[in-house]
């Protein structure tokens, strides 16, 4: 179940993007909600908030390490909290998403735009809603083998 969760994230992640890239991209921006919801296309070459740009290859690497210890973790804990493996699936989905894009276009497309907030893409909220599902466990339980969580 975690890499079906995992590859739905990534799907939704790629056909938004493609989507952005087809009818956005000249665009530039579609107000949804004025002044509050916009789609406006922006090449995202760094980290959130557009932190370390041009650190393609470092973003690269790390993001293939990240999913290959993700993986080798739901290989050795089948039997943890549902919580803590929906939100590892979270991650992998958007971050093979965004790798996606590293690969393919050296850049992150975001598009996702709330006005007071930097824009962002599926991925990103796919890996924030997982980090957020995967602390709450941590923070939670000291022992993540408990059958009631």
């Amino acid at each position: 179940m975690n890499y079906i969760i995992s590859f739905v994230v990534f799907l939704l992640d790629q056909i938004s993007k493609i989507l952005v890239l087809k009818y956005l991209k000249d665009v530039g921006e579609i107000p949804i909600i004025n002044n509050v919801l916009h789609f406006t296309y922006v090449e995202n070459r760094g980290a959130a908030f557009g932190v370390l740009q041009g650190q393609r290859w470092f973003f690269i690497l790390i993001t293939i390490l990240i999913i290959g210890f993700i993986i080798v973790y739901f290989r050795k804990n089948k039997h943890y909290p549902k919580p803590m493996m929906l939100g590892l699936s979270l991650i992998v989905g958007g971050a093979l998403g965004n790798l996606v894009d590293r690969v393919l276009y050296n850049f992150v497309v975001d598009f996702i735009d709330f006005r007071i907030w930097p824009v962002f893409n599926i991925a990103d909220s796919a890996i924030v809603i997982g980090q957020i599902l995967v602390i709450y466990v941590i923070l939670k339980y000291d022992d993540l083998s408990k059958k009631e969580m």
